[in-house]
């Protein structure tokens, strides 16, 4: 026998599951703006760096990085600034933070998406474009696939968790 319409147990979808600030929350805050501040202070030391090559340079003015030894990386530095920021958006994707319960899914999942796709269309419409004249752009080159990719895939983890 069916049980009467006041007996189902249903869920409210808008009230929160769980609370909005966590400690999984709070890292992957740290992780995304750590992955962004470390792209953005290469890409300026890079920028740097082709301004200092242009000229006649002296050994002791080469510019200095921030963090020590970055120049050593050379391209492997996208990896890890992307990849800090990734990670930051996969570890929110957790049902303990607040994007990842509810219609936070939906909102990082297609945000993610729409990032990636326009982080592409981006790249080939300004492809044509001089090395570093488009800012981060220009300067990441054939790598912006793999950032748009990167997105997309991201993306995905927030997919998983919808309901």
């Amino acid at each position: 026998m069916a049980k009467k319409k006041d007996e189902l147990d249903f869920v409210d979808p808008d009230v929160q599951q769980g609370p909005i600030i966590s400690i999984r929350f709070l890292v992957a805050i740290l992780l995304v703006a750590a992955g962004i501040a470390y792209v953005v202070i290469w890409t300026l030391y890079v920028r740097d760096l082709r301004a200092f090559e242009s000229t006649i340079p002296q050994p002791s003015d080469k510019p200095d990085t921030l963090i020590p030894h970055m120049d050593k990386l050379k391209s492997w530095n996208w990896l890890v600034g992307f990849g800090l920021l990734f990670l930051g958006l996969a570890i929110a994707a957790h049902p303990k933070t607040p994007l990842g319960r509810g219609r936070g899914v939906i909102v990082g999942m297609l945000g993610c998406f729409l990032v990636g796709l326009v982080w592409i269309c981006l790249f080939y419409v300004f492809a044509d474009k001089p090395e570093g004249e488009i800012w981060l752009i220009g300067d990441l080159g054939q790598v912006n696939l793999m950032v748009g990719i990167g997105f997309m895939a991201v993306g995905f983890t927030y997919a998983t968790r919808w309901e």
